[in-house]
């Protein structure tokens, strides 16, 4: 049995003990048992208080806080001198933290990608607030990555501050974009947001040799547990420039309601708004120990050879007319992206089935994936072809009252998306067959009239 098999074995064996078969570590990793047994001995046997206080307890908690601020940054490789790690409720509200404190101005450039996720697009609404122009780089057809010559035509020189924002992999179709863009952007005057949400759970990042101004994190899309806790790693010269529009309790040093000032703490616990979550925070020094234990490096090539073996099986899918059987959105290699895989079903005489219908048929056969546009409308829009006139038209002739069909027959649209299915650290073969097994049972062949769907669910 090899290291993985083992890691499945031992701290994930309700997967095979309850039958399940689970395919969405893009929207959430799973926790090793590991991880749950730890936080239950750790807060069984010892006594953890509010960190923003001198006692006993106080103290306990601060320095697990701290360890765990020190252990993130040495996952990421990360000076210390350099970087400072910002804990938050997910990466969203990192996104949130740097839209609302970057130091936005008229003359200032907002600088998206199509394929941003929808926690990253917010941001772009702080920047209008302000009159700051937006801009999105779109992505090619076929492929849904984004042309070099464009993103370096989409980031002229700036005398003014400018704001790149851009995932390091898609969340859509598993594109691993170039982190080469980072210094790029910053030696044309940019400050640079690298979402590394879907990125890091089976990919190293190294931040000595690559350094983003800003990287999101959410730590249960790395290692399942806790949930509620993510962070933003940002350099510290970075951090300087935000001017935060409130404070709050935990993020100062001094304030006086009478004399209506304050202070702001000179670190990064400024950013920090009230009373971390200090019961699961140590958990992510225990998951980044783990995970980094078995090696980034080994993850992410176990992680790639499931994706080769899923994305092989799924163009292999034919109908008995030869028709492929599965529209397959992005990359059809391994070659740069990650264990995430986007794709439609095809009836027999070529038409998309419903992803919702695809949704009903996985989750009674107890197999979890994801469908949908996955909180990336950039990407959806590129994968489906949709232009600008089309969607700015289906919205003026819309109402309040409108549901989601009648958005996708003004916009012709068979479908409200795709379907999903993404790799991790607990996958083995055995998951990717059943889901190819299950593909080719169900839909092999068959039409809408004649796969036992309902005729009013459209295929």
């Amino acid at each position: 049995m090899d290291v993985f098999g083992e890691v499945r074995e031992r701290e994930f064996a309700r997967l095979d003990e309850t039958g399940q078969t689970y395919l969405d570590f893009t929207g959430s990793g799973l926790a090793p048992r590991r991880l749950i047994d730890g936080h239950h001995e750790r807060n069984l046997h010892g006594v953890f208080g509010n960190p923003h206080s001198e006692s006993p307890s106080s103290q306990a908690s601060t320095d697990l806080v701290e360890h765990a601020r020190a252990a993130v940054l040495r996952f990421f490789h990360a000076d210390p001198g350099e970087y400072a790690v910002v804990f938050t409720p997910n990466a969203t509200g990192a996104c949130r933290l740097v839209g609302e404190a970057y130091p936005f101005r008229r003359g200032t450039r907002l600088v998206m990608l199509m394929d941003d996720h929808n926690s990253v697009n917010g941001i772009r609404e702080f920047a209008r607030a302000r009159g700051v122009r937006v801009r999105y780089i779109p992505l090619r057809a076929g492929d849904l990555r984004a042309d070099g010559a464009t993103v370096r035509a989409g980031l002229p020189r700036r005398r003014s501050p400018g704001l790149f924002v851009y995932p390091a992999q898609s969340n859509f179709t598993g594109v691993q974009h170039p982190l080469e863009w980072v210094t790029l952007a910053q030696r044309r005057g940019y400050d640079v947001l690298l979402d590394a949400a879907a990125f890091v759970p089976a990919s190293p990042l190294d931040l000595s040799a690559v350094k983003p101004d800003f990287v999101p994190v959410s730590w249960y899309k790395v290692f399942g547990y806790p949930t509620g806790v993510g962070c933003l790693v940002a350099r510290r010269a970075a951090l300087a420039r935000l001017r935060r529009p409130w404070f709050a309790g935990g993020t100062i040093q001094a304030s006086s309601a009478l004399g209506g000032w304050h202070v702001l703490a000179r670190d990064e616990t400024a950013f920090e708004d009230g009373t971390l979550n200090f019961l699961a925070i140590p958990d992510v020094a225990e998951g980044v120990e783990w995970i980094g234990g078995l090696g980034m490096d080994r993850v992410h090539a176990h992680v790639t050879a499931l994706t080769g073996r899923l994305l092989d099986g799924l163009a292999a899918l034919r109908h008995a007319s030869g028709r492929p059987m599965i529209r397959i959105y992005g990359p059809s290699t391994v070659r740069r992206r990650g264990g995430t895989v986007a794709f439609n079903v095809l009836s027999a005489d070529g038409r998309v089935v419903d992803e919702r219908v695809v949704a009903r048929d996985t989750a009674a056969r107890g197999i979890s994936v994801r469908t949908g546009c996955f909180c990336n409308p950039g990407a959806g829009e590129a994968a489906l072809g949709i232009e600008r006139p089309r969607l700015l038209a289906a919205a003026r002739a819309g109402t309040d009252q409108d549901t989601l069909d009648d958005y996708l027959v003004r916009l012709g649209l068979p479908t409200a998306g795709a379907i999903r299915a993404s790799l991790g650290v607990a996958s083995n073969a055995d998951d990717v067959d059943r889901l190819l097994a299950f593909l080719a049972d169900t839909y092999r062949d068959r039409s809408p009239g004649t796969t036992g769907l309902d005729p009013r669910e459209r295929c």
